[in-house]
Order: C-alpha cells, then sequence, then structure tokens
C-alpha cells in the first residue's frame, strides 16, 4: 500500500537527542510540526537508542545524558532524575514528556529506506528538493519531498564488530552491545568481553559475581584518566580530531581512544578488586573459544562484542556521499556533497552535550536555506 506524497519544508530523520534538538529550534523559529517539519523515528517509541539499553544501565554509570534544549521551561532534568530506575525509562518518559509538550508530532515508527534527488519530478518553476522514501510499520509506502533533510539517524542501527580468524566457527554465543539485555543471561559461564569503551566495562562490572569467569580483550591499550583537566583537553582534541576527519571525509577515529576512560568510584573498585584487567586482542577463535597473542586458550561460552558503532547512513546511498576515504565530507553538520543535507549527530556532535548545540547551529543554517528559497520564489527577486 502507498501513501499520498507529501511535501515538507524540512524533513529530520531520527528523534534521539540530536532530532529533537534541531526539530526544537526550528519549530521555535516558526516552522509547524507536521506540515512544514516532519520528524520521522523508526523507533516503536521515545527515547532514541536509549529505549533499547540493558535494563541494568542507570544515569550516572554510563555518558552523562544532557537535557535537551526546551526542558528547563519545563521543571525537567537528568540531573534530578531518578537514578534507581533504568536508564532506558527515565529517558523514554523524559523524551515523551518533552515531544508532547512541544507538539513536535514525531511520526513512528517509520523507516526511511532511501533519500535521493528529485530528478525533474516536481512541479515547474518549484525549488530543488530531495525524496524521502519512507516505510511504516505496516509497510505501507510514502514518499516526502523536502526543501531539506536532517539526517540524525545515529548509530544505535550499524554496531560494528570487527573480523577476526574463526568468528564463523566459534559454536559459542555472539553478541553485540544491541543484543545484551542482561548478566543473569550468563549466569555460571566463561566469557569474553571485547571492547575498550564505556560499554564493555558496564558489561564486565555487571558480569562479576554472575559469570563464572570473565575476560577483557582490547585492541588498542586502555588509558585511565584520573586527571579532570587532562581528561578535559583529551576530549578536546579527540572532538577535534573527529572534525578533521569529517572535512576530510574519512572514517571517523575513536573518541574514546582519544580521551581515555575517566576512573569513577564505581570503576575504581572494579580495578582494586582486579576486575579489569585488559589483555591484548586475541588472535583467533576456535569451536569453545579465543587464542590469545601468548598462545594460551581461553574457554568461552559467549563473546560480547562492545566494539562501537558506524554511523547509521544506508539510507543516504543514493546520494553518493561515501569518499574513497570510506567516510562522508561533513563541515559543520552541512554535507559537503548535498548543500540540501545536514548531518545532526555526526562526528564532533555525537555526544549528548555536542548533538544538543549542534542542533542550534544546524537549525540556524537550514533556516538560512528556506530563506533563499523563499527569495528565489519571491516576484521581487525575478
Amino acid at each position: 500500500m502507498r501513501t499520498a506524497d507529501q511535501h515538507a519544508r524540512v524533513v529530520v530523520i531520527g528523534a534521539g537527542q540530536a532530532g529533537l534538538s534541531v526539530a526544537w529550534h526550528l519549530q521555535r523559529a516558526g516552522l509547524t510540526a507536521g506540515r512544514d517539519l516532519v520528524v520521522l523515528d523508526r523507533a516503536p517509541g521515545t527515547g532514541g537508542a536509549w529505549q533499547f539499553r540493558w535494563e541494568a544501565l542507570r544515569l550516572g554509570l554510563a555518558h552523562r545524558v544532557h537535557d535537551l534544549p526546551g526542558m528547563h521551561e519545563m521543571g525537567l532534568h537528568f540531573d534530578d532524575a531518578d537514578r534507581s530506575r533504568p536508564a532506558r525509562d527515565v529517558v523514554a518518559e523524559y523524551y515523551r514528556r518533552f515531544e508532547e509538550h512541544h507538539d513536535l508530532r514525531v511520526r513512528r515508527p517509520v523507516a526511511v529506506t532511501a533519500v535521493r534527488r528529485e530528478v525533474e519530478s516536481g512541479p515547474a518553476g518549484s525549488t530543488p528538493a530531495l525524496v524521502v522514501e519512507t516505510r511504516d510499520d505496516d509497510g505501507t509506502t510514502g514518499v516526502i519531498r523536502a526543501e531539506v533533510v536532517v539526517n540524525a539517524s545515529g548509530t544505535w542501527g550499524t554496531p560494528f564488530v570487527p573480523w577476526v580468524p574463526g568468528r564463523d566457527v566459534f559454536r559459542g554465543r555472539q553478541l553485540d552491545t544491541t543484543g545484551y539485555r542482561d548478566a543473569s543471561e550468563f549466569a555460571g559461564q566463561d566469557i569474553v568481553v571485547v571492547g575498550g569503551g564505556t560499554s564493555a566495562i558496564g558489561f564486565l562490572l555487571e558480569l562479576d559475581g554472575v559469570a563464572r569467569t570473565t575476560r577483557w580483550f582490547t585492541r588498542r591499550p586502555v588509558v585511565w584518566s584520573d586527571d579532570p583537566d587532562l581528561a578535559l583537553g583529551a576530549a578536546v582534541a579527540a572532538v577535534e580530531d573527529q572534525d578533521r576527519a569529517a572535512k576530510a571525509g574519512r572514517t571517523l577515529p575513536s573518541i574514546v581512544s582519544g580521551t581515555g576512560l575517566p576512573v569513577s568510584p564505581r570503576i575504581r573498585r572494579g580495578l582494586a578488586r582486579g576486575l579489569l584487567q585488559p589483555e591484548p586482542m586475541f588472535v583467533r577463535l576456535d569451536a569453545d573459544g579465543v587464542e590469545t597473542a601468548t598462545g594460551e586458550h581461553v574457554h568461552a561460552d559467549a563473546v560480547i562484542w562492545a566494539t562501537g558503532f558506524r554511523a547509521d547512513l544506508r539510507h543516504l546511498a543514493p546520494l553518493h556521499l561515501r569518499t574513497e576515504a570510506g567516510g562522508v565530507v561533513v563541515e559543520d553538520g552541512r554535507a559537503g556533497a548535498e548543500p540540501r543535507l545536514f548531518l545532526a549527530g555526526y562526528g564532533p556532535q555525537a555526544s549528548t552535550i555536542g548533538a544538543n548545540r549542534a542542533g542550534r547551529r544546524i537549525a540556524r543554517q537550514v533556516l538560512a536555506v528556506l530563506a533563499a528559497d523563499d527569495g528565489e520564489r519571491s516576484p521581487a527577486r525575478a
């Protein structure tokens, strides 16, 4: 089944932190949600990627969740949120209240299957547009013709699992971060955790006392950070590295590899117990475990790949944005190869605070594009 084609001035793809931030600023500038401004989200509920995170995760045990613009006027602050509840439930509730309060009219679950350039299909004399192809949860397809598209699809849909010899012969369970639900699933088992970020550490801490054994392997040495000032400087440098890579169209580097891992009280306790002892990446898997770099065989019932994510840009493939270097040229949120496309939450904007700040800047640029279109249509400019 196909719905009637629709026109919108701006389509925002994704209703996580970045997408909601941009949408709020655009609505505040005068765009009407549901008509001029259409926000699409493929997830079944509110909360962005947070709604899919594991039950045991609490606010304060992972990266800080920053408030959305417009939350303060509602009296909502994540710093005051109940930390005894699962983070996924708190974020989902706050985002739901935010969407309802500001009447953003997010359409979900709606998958964007493709974004392509319009090829002489618009009305005569109309503004050039991008065509957004959609599919609802019931299989209904549709097309939205947009003057500007803001892609805020995040990374949760594209977890990265590196190829390691033997990965296809291992008979145990393999899962990435998106598949982890609860430590109790691994009770009494030998577990290998791969990855050098906060998710890997969180899994190891939760599995302690539940799994029979855990071993931690990382592809690069883990750098612990005790000094807040040094950590801040490293974070700034890491974001600058991401920005340079985005401008050059290169594959984005890991943020954690540049910042180091801050040592929270919880992590400090894990270090004191000898639980958090990273080892160099193993060289291969076999049917029932892994072989370490020193030749030791480690039995494993399951391997958890907490090895990060890549930007989910598959639906943008018709625009041919990928460079030979493997990335997408993006400068200050704007795609170099398509001036009507903005990527919110990409690269240096990926953190919740980065996405928040970028929302304002991207909204201003979007409004400038719309104003230019209005000027070109004005009889005074004809």
